[in-house]
């Protein structure tokens, strides 16, 4: 073997080397960053299983228990927030997609006078602080028989869903070329089916991802529960106060209360992953 071919094979052998290790550094720091993210999640659940009594002088040598699980899911009508939470959140997802898919295709697809002010007025809706309106809306409410009702929150809540959804499915129409439909219409397709056959599944990503973030938004809303329901309806994160006494705080009940708030989250994440991630990554490699 001469020296050339000596420095090649010595060349490859450090690239190989190299390659090995960047892809270890790599590995290492996505599991780091794992843990990192993970982390709150972990001590949650470590502080489920304690007692109010270790919960300050222990970390993580301390005797685990099931009181907490058993104050809260048994001792307590936490399930029947949680089934009242699901309605009011999931119905307000329907009714932002049956009506925010349809004007978010008009956004995009039709012109007319101001359109872009009537496009920024619904966005604004999402910026705007929820005590700004809730106290107009709490007297409406009152006026005319909407308070403490499933359908008054659900609603309201078209205040947090209904603009997310719009803008982002809007984008997904914008991407669509026109020419798509004009050659389903030459076909001899109705409108009902070109939308409904051809773009709704196109803007599928799209869709998923915002519908299951506005689900996150209308499932964690706080203001507008506090405010607008009463005895019949109490929504997760309005139960969850009386964990919370004026002497003292129930670490172990707050986190029991917490992971079982979070769970349909992280469960809707998991199986819609790949629509998650392809939705809210489209667009932004472009040009």
């Amino acid at each position: 073997m001469d020296n050339e071919q000596k420095t090649n094979v010595s060349s490859q052998s450090k690239n190989t080397a190299l390659d090995l290790l960047g892809t270890f550094g790599r590995n290492l720091g996505l599991t780091l960053y794992a843990l990192f993210a993970l982390f709150p999640l972990v001590w949650m659940i470590i502080c489920s299983l304690k007692l109010d009594s270790e919960m300050y002088n222990t970390v993580f040598v301390f005797s685990p228990t099931l009181d907490n699980y058993k104050a809260v899911l048994l001792g307590t009508d936490y399930f029947k927030a949680f089934f009242q939470n699901l309605i009011v959140a999931g119905g307000a997802v329907i009714l932002t997609i049956v009506a925010g898919v349809p004007a978010a295709y008009a956004l995009a697809r039709y012109d007319f006078k101001k359109k872009e002010d009537l496009a920024f007025q619904i966005l604004s809706f999402k910026f705007a602080p929820e005590i700004l309106v809730i106290l107009p809306i709490f007297t409406i409410f009152q006026r005319i028989g909407l308070y403490d009702t499933y359908f008054g929150l659900i609603w309201v809540y078209q205040l947090i869903t209904m603009p997310l959804v719009i803008w982002v499915v809007r984008g997904y129409f914008e991407e669509i070329s026109v020419e798509i439909e004009q050659a389903a219409q030459l076909d001899g397709y109705r409108w009902f089916d070109i939308f409904f056959d051809i773009l709704v599944p196109l803007i599928k990503p799209g869709l998923v991802a915002s519908a299951l973030l506005a689900f996150i938004f209308a499932w964690n809303s706080f203001t507008f529960p506090l405010v607008l329901s009463g005895f019949k309806i109490q929504t997760m994160t309005i139960t969850s106060l009386r964990y919370i006494a004026s002497d003292t705080v129930h670490y172990g009940q707050v986190a029991v209360a917490s992971l079982v708030a979070v769970s349909p989250e992280i469960i809707a994440c998991l199986f819609i992953q790949k629509h998650l991630v392809r939705g809210l990554s489209f667009g932004a490699v472009k040009g």
